[in-house]
């Protein structure tokens, strides 16, 4: 049979030659090990003196050390043991051996307080019947035992234990002070990361929304520069188109009075026109010039026309005049 489904107590058990020895025997040990104030090796000694009778056939230390782990398992299995196989002189004697390794002048420990009333109500053994056999045993009355759980029990046995237990509150406070500090660092961390999150999608939407203005207004812009264009282009043309129109018009013309000029005889020229005013024809020579001047001007002059009217001076001081400039201007010509 395989022995790795029991634990060491059950294979005690198996091993023993007396169950409800080797399931005694733990439970003296339990009472030992909350023995205060003594050594290893005086518990093992008077767990040797008590059990000498025992029937067991195994050695104290395997026993003694699933006691000082405070193996509950092991336990309940011995006290269940125990419990079953205990007559009643039997379970005296178990509660007399208790008592004897639990304290030698009736001063036990709280544990041991408790574990020899568990023990008492295990074996059916009345409180009464404790308490005597406690007293014959220790010349002690059986005490009840105090309670861990009150305060006057830490203040007996504990001077330090309001300073320690005021430092414990204080402690705690400051530690429950810090964690709710941490907690607000934590949260307004939290509030400040959404924050600058928030801060972040407002400068992205309004990055987009100034991008889309500036693409309008580069749309609108570029729309404009081409209705600009467009509109310069067609002013170009219509510029163009009237220039052209001037310059056919001119052309027109020019061509109008170059067929007015083929079609009726070139105008005198200046010679011309001195010599018709003096009466001459072209080819007249200078002498002909001076002749015709001294018959012009005698007949022309306004010393003449003294006695007529201004009106007759003026226009002979004008004739004249022609006269003197058309031969001033034929003497120099000629």
């Amino acid at each position: 049979m395989s022995t790795a489904r029991f634990s060491p107590f059950e294979l005690l058990l198996l091993k023993s030659r007396s169950q409800v020895d080797t399931a005694t025997l733990l439970l003296l040990g339990w009472v030992l090990v909350h023995r205060q104030h003594v050594s290893e090796g005086q518990r093992r000694r008077r767990l040797a003196q008590v059990t000498s009778q025992f029937r067991h056939g195994h050695e104290l230390g395997p026993v003694m050390s699933i006691a000082h782990s405070q193996d509950l398992h092991a336990i309940q299995l011995a006290a269940e043991v125990v419990r079953k196989e205990c007559s009643k002189e039997r379970s005296l004697s178990v509660m007399h051996q208790a008592i004897t390794v639990a304290t030698d002048d009736g001063d036990i420990s709280l544990a041991n307080h408790y574990i020899l009333r568990f023990l008492a109500d295990l074996l059916n053994v009345a409180p009464a019947t404790l308490g005597t056999l406690f007293q014959e045993l220790t010349g002690q009355p059986l005490r009840q035992p105090e309670d861990p759980s009150r305060d006057a029990y830490w203040q007996a046995h504990d001077p330090d234990y309001y300073a320690r237990k005021a430092r414990e509150e204080a402690e705690a406070a400051q530690r429950a002070k810090a964690s709710q500090a941490e907690q607000e660092q934590q949260q307004r961390a939290k509030a400040d990361k959404q924050q600058e999150k928030k801060q972040k999608q407002q400068e992205k939407k309004q990055q987009k929304e100034d991008a889309r203005r500036a693409k309008a207004r580069a749309e609108q812009s570029s729309a404009e520069q081409a209705k600009a264009e467009k509109a310069r282009a067609e002013q170009a043309r219509q510029e163009q188109a009237r220039q052209e129109r001037a310059r056919q018009e001119q052309a027109r013309q020019e061509e109008s009075r170059q067929r007015q000029q083929r079609s009726s005889p070139p105008p005198p020229d200046r010679t011309t026109r001195a010599l018709a005013v003096l009466g001459l024809t072209p080819g007249a020579s200078k002498t002909d010039v001076r002749r015709a001047y001294r018959r012009m001007a005698q007949l022309h002059h306004p010393d003449r026309f003294y006695s007529d009217s201004e009106h007759q001076v003026a226009l002979a001081s004008a004739r004249f005049q022609r006269i003197k400039n058309a031969y001033d201007y034929l003497m120099q010509t000629y």
